[in-house]
């Protein structure tokens, strides 16, 4: 599973706001909001996020396994 809480510390440390995001960078409100929710977004936009923030893909966000995703079958 992808999750998007290291997005808000990098943001914090940043001084970037959401607000901000949306105002001053155009970025959409309905982005923000799949982000906080852990949904999907593209690459684009995780992208846009580290060009604006000036950081990595790792400081946006990161993969935690599903402990509930049945294991994958040995040889693959």
């Amino acid at each position: 599973m992808i999750r998007y809480d290291r997005l808000w510390v990098t943001m914090e440390a940043c001084g970037m706001t959401q607000y901000r995001l949306i105002k001053r960078h155009n970025f959409s409100a309905g982005q923000i909001g799949r982000l906080k929710k852990n949904f999907y977004v593209s690459t684009h936009t995780i992208d846009v996020l580290c060009s604006i923030l000036e950081c990595q893909v790792e400081d946006v966000m990161e993969y935690r396994p599903d402990p509930d995703a049945p294991d994958c079958p040995s040889g693959t």
